[in-house]
């Protein structure tokens, strides 16, 4: 009986259960999955293995010469073939490498000038400031010393000229690429303005009698260009590698300097003159107006005109 009971459940089981699972080959199973495909060798895919097209035969054309058409016809070459067209212009940028090796031979000059006659700019400076008493004494000297005298007013024309071109370019009223043109002629007509003022006022001292007055007026005058080009050399330098707001910046800041100095070439000329010659205030105010300001107006002018 107890034995029927433990046979019973076990007889219940059914043959497949009893047999176990076969194994799985994983790896026919991975190849199943994901396919792996072998690409298939296509030598023309190949740009260096590929071989030209050899043209076995030609018509011959009597009227070229048979090297000419061996060179059509050729494998490798295709001179018979539309010509590929010529390559576009490079855009050549324009630098500025003139410009900075001419600031640095602007510089250089200034220094020699300075380490050359440094008893002359001393003198120069201290005769500009006032600083000292013995100003006929002072005169004197500078009026000895013509070379450096000479130097500093060609530097003045070179300075003066540059910053003009500067001006000319900032108002877009020339290119960039006509710089060193107006640049000559800038040069050309300071040295001359200067030049004709210079044999005008000599003149006119020598027909009123009046030479010591037209010498101090000379002297006055010269001694505050060369005061000018000095103080216009950090300001080319500015303007010629500077941009954005620090251009204006020194822009406006030159036209100050100048315009103070201008100003006190005049306080200075009305006092060396009056000490010298009686004259009225407002004849000497027609003097500057006729003399110094009209003249710019008229180049203003004519400027103008010729940019127009």
């Amino acid at each position: 009986m107890l034995s029927l009971m433990l046979t019973g459940p076990l007889l219940a089981q059914t043959i497949q259960d009893s047999i176990p699972p076969a194994p799985v080959d994983t790896a026919r199973a991975v190849d199943a999955i994901v396919p792996v495909a072998i690409p298939v060798y296509n030598p023309l895919a190949d740009s260096f293995s590929r071989k030209p097209q050899v043209k076995e035969s030609w018509v011959i054309n009597d009227s070229l010469p048979i090297s000419v058409q061996i060179l059509e016809h050729h494998p490798y070459f295709n001179y018979g073939g539309p010509a590929m067209p010529a390559a576009a212009a490079r855009p050549t940028k324009q630098g500025k490498d003139l410009l900075f090796y001419t600031m640095i031979g602007l510089l250089l000059l200034f220094a020699f000038l300075r380490q050359a006659f440094a008893k002359y700019f001393n003198d120069l400076f201290r005769l500009f400031f006032r600083t000292t008493l013995k100003y006929r004494q002072i005169r004197e000297q500078l009026m000895q010393t013509p070379l450096p005298s000479l130097l500093l007013n060609g530097f003045f024309v070179v300075s003066a000229a540059m910053y003009v071109c500067f001006l000319l370019e900032n108002f877009q009223l020339i290119e960039k690429d006509e710089y060193w043109r107006y640049f000559l002629y800038a040069c050309v007509g300071l040295a001359g303005m200067y030049f004709l003022k210079f044999l005008g006022l000599k003149v006119i001292g020598w027909i009123f009698n009046m030479r010591d007055a037209a010498d101090s007026y000379i002297f006055i005058v010269f001694v505050i260009n060369k005061v000018i080009g000095v103080f216009l050399l950090p300001f080319i330098v500015m303007l010629a590698f500077m941009t954005g707001p620090g251009y204006s910046v020194a822009l406006v800041l030159s036209w100050f300097g100048i315009g103070a100095l201008l100003l006190y070439r005049f306080i200075l000329s009305y006092a060396a003159v009056r000490n010298q010659v009686r004259f009225n205030p407002f004849h000497f105010f027609l003097y500057i107006c006729a003399f110094e300001i009209a003249p710019l107006l008229l180049i203003y002018k004519l400027l103008l005109v010729f940019f127009q």
